[in-house]
């Protein structure tokens, strides 16, 4: 949930222009990294135990 939050607000960020193309695309990439990461512990639970 927070992470889907956080890409609100790069969206945010970037259509008020307070930051720039590039590092949206960067944190968005990081952001969807993120997500993956997490479905998949959430998938696996008992590897991270």
């Amino acid at each position: 949930m927070e992470n889907s939050e956080t890409q609100v607000w790069l969206d945010f960020a970037f259509e008020c222009k307070y930051i720039t193309e590039e590092i949206y695309h960067d944190y968005q990439n990081r952001s969807q990294e993120v997500g993956r990461l997490y479905n998949s512990m959430m998938q696996n639970p008992t590897k991270f135990r």
